[in-house]
This record gives C-alpha cells, structure tokens and sequence, in this order.
C-alpha cells in the first residue's frame, strides 16, 4: 500500500496559516475551559442546598460526563471527517460547543449542568481536529515541529483560564464565566470558516476501510495501538495529580494565607515549561527521530515524578512540576506525529479520532486514580504511583519501538 504524501511546494501555500489561525483558535479554547473547570464545584454548590457528599457526587458526574461521551464519540466524528473533511469538524465543535456552554450559564439544578455536560462530549473534539487537520496539510518532515507548535496554544490557554476565570467570578459571578467561554469558541467558529483552507479529497462510502483494515494496512498497527495506550496512560498520569496538587501544597505551606496563590502557581509550571520546550523537541524529533525523543521523555516522566514525593518546600515542588512540563513537552506531540507519520493521510481522522477516546479515558481514570490513593495513602503515595504508571508506559513503548526495528 502507498500512503499518501503532501507535496511540499502546494501545501506551503495555506498550512502555515492553518497552523496560525489553529494556534489561536485552541489558545481561545483552552482559556475558556481552563476558566470554567476550577470553578466548577462552586458554581455546583450555588445551584442548590446540598450537603458534602451531594456535592462531590454532582462535580464528579458533572466533570466526567463530558469525556465519557467524547470517548465514545470521538471514532464516530473521527470518521465522518474522513469523510466529509476535517474543516467541518472543526466547524460542527466550535460551534456547537460554544452554543452548549453558553447555556450552561443559565441552568437552576446540578442535574441541566449535567446533561447539558453529557451533551458537550456530543459536539467535543475541537483540539483533536485541529491537531489532525494540521497533521494532515502539514508536510510530513515538519508535522512535528508544527504539532508541537500548535500544542502550545491549548497549553498557553490553559495557563490564563484559571486567573482570567477568577476575576470574572470574583467580580461577576460564576455564571458569567460560561458566556464567555461560548463567545471565545463562537469567535474560533468564525476564524475556522473564514480562514481555514483544507485540500480536501473524500473517502467515498464504498471506498471506506473498516477500521480493521486501517489498522492492518498501516505502517506498524502495534505501534499506532501502543500510541494509543500511550495516549491514555499520559492523561492518567497528568490527571491524577489535580485533585490533590492544591492539598499538597497546604500540606507543605503549614497552613499559610497564600496556599491559594502558590498552588496556582505550582499548577502553572508545567504548562510554562511544556509551552517553551513542546516546539523545539518537536523539531529535534524531526531530525533525530520522533521515537527518541518520546521513549527519553517518558525516562524523564519516570525520574522527575518519584522526588516530588519527598519534597520539604513548595519551591523544590515547583521546580519539579517544571520539570514535568519539560517530559511532557515530550509526550503527546510526538505521539501525534508518530501517528500521522504511520498512518494513511486518509484516514487520519479516523485514528485521531480513537486517540481522542483513549485520550478521554485517560481523563476520566485519572482524577479518580489519584482521589483514591491519596484516601487511602497519603498524598506522597500518588506521586509515586504516577512514576509507575510511567514506567510501564515506558516499558510498553520501548518493546514496541524494539519489535518494529526488528522487522525492519
């Protein structure tokens, strides 16, 4: 089978503006995201008189909910893009996301945010297609540099939200956060229609492969399933320190005034770092191999996690989340490019479309993975579980990197 290539001269005419529109696009979405999710059991507790454990029950369903209908639907648009191209996607996300979280601003029981929630995995994936769109129009020997570019808008978004969200809700209340959220992702619906090019050629009904003749007919199918685990043990491993990141740092600040302002601060640091490295490992891994650079981060994943188990003060913590951000900049970048450089630009869609549900999983697992060991544990033990869960995706993708230069 002959995969598809893109001819260098023509997509240099609209790719890098793509990437332009795309990086601002997702920068606009992970402002609006990160601005709600900090607020979210607040906001949760303002729609009712419920007790403590009403109130983790509703933030958890309500949290959840989103990804684990993405997970399910995300192989669905996945293929529909494929399809019917990856501009549309792009479409049908922005601004159907925007329109649901706009409303959610207006509901009066935990349940509506719930289902309105439910009903945002429906129209989610807005970040997952514009990594494949650019993964299909970029040229091949730079979709790493360029994927890793465009990781750095949802990261930089990301680092604003929780800061912009607080003074919106300390000034104008927590519903105001979701109008602005909606309107922020109403404003990337306008940019995706009005600038966005894609050279898109259909794959007709009766041409379509199944997705096991996708995965059959690729470069190295074990490997495209390894990103995917990959994928979802990456979110695990990130997510599963939230829940406990801000008790941590009280922990270590002996009940200090400012625990809110440093955890803050502590939380930003490896968006920082992952913002400043995320490019240039993408490049390197252009010219050195993508394949070195990920299996060195997820080393680097399995050694800056375990010492944060053991730190005394907030600045040797912080250091260390620095240092995460660094591994991770390493991480899923390469994996998408790993991804779009082992499978038929024809189906790209498609395979981004399962790696956003492996991605989702890996959401939901997460926070659950580090509420439970840190009940039960200490906040110490999830640290040091999270350096497990490294080490067996380091060893998961080193054996799959080994096996495939065996057939070679």
């Amino acid at each position: 089978m002959t995969f598809q290539t893109k001819d260098e001269p023509q997509s240099n005419n609209y790719w890098k503006r793509n990437l332009k529109v795309l990086w601002f696009s997702t920068f606009m979405t992970g402002i609006g995201f990160s601005m709600i999710t900090p607020f979210m059991p607040l906001y949760i507790n303002q729609l009712g008189n419920l007790t403590k454990s009403q109130l983790v029950i509703w933030n958890g369903m309500a949290f959840s909910a989103t990804f684990l209908v993405m997970a399910i639907a995300s192989p669905i648009w996945g293929k529909i893009a494929d399809r019917k191209g990856r501009k549309l996607m792009l479409i049908r996300a922005a601004l159907g996301m925007s329109i649901v979280i706009f409303l959610q601003a207006f509901v009066t029981a935990p349940w509506q945010l719930v289902a309105l929630r439910l009903l945002q995995g429906v129209f989610s994936g807005f970040v997952s297609n514009a990594s494949t769109l650019i993964a299909s129009t970029a040229p091949r020997s730079e979709s790493g540099k360029a994927l890793g570019t465009l990781n750095t808008g949802v990261i930089s978004g990301t680092l604003l939200g929780p800061l912009a969200g607080g003074v919106i809700a300390q000034y104008l209340g927590f519903r105001i956060p979701f109008m602005v959220t909606g309107s922020l992702l109403f404003t990337a619906f306008i940019l995706v229609v009005i600038f966005i090019k894609e050279d898109f050629k259909p794959v007709t009904k009766d041409e379509e492969a199944s997705t096991s003749e996708i995965f059959h007919k690729s470069k190295n199918p074990n490997l495209i399933l390894a990103m995917f685990v990959t994928t979802m043990i990456i979110q695990m491993s990130n997510n599963s320190i939230n829940p406990i990141i801000s008790l941590y740092v009280k922990q270590l600040m002996h009940g200090s005034d400012k625990v809110t302002l440093i955890a803050g601060v502590i939380a930003a640091m490896p968006g920082i770092a992952n913002v400043i490295a995320a490019p240039r490992f993408g490049a390197l891994g252009d010219k050195i191999g993508t394949e070195k650079i990920l299996i060195g981060g997820l080393l680097f994943a399995v050694i800056v996690y375990i010492p944060q188990a053991f730190v005394t003060n907030v600045w040797q913590l912080g250091m260390l989340r620095f240092l995460v951000g660094v591994s991770d900049a390493c991480l899923f970048p390469q994996v998408q490019t790993l991804l779009a450089k082992n499978s038929d630009a024809k189906y790209t869609g498609r395979i981004f479309g399962y790696n956003a549900s492996f991605q989702a999983a890996g959401n939901v697992c997460g926070p659950l993975i580090g509420s439970y060991i840190s009940s039960i544990l200490s906040y110490s033990a999830v640290f040091i579980s999270t350096s497990i869960l490294a080490l067996v995706n380091f060893g998961w993708v080193f054996s799959h990197m080994k096996s495939k230069k065996a057939k070679k």
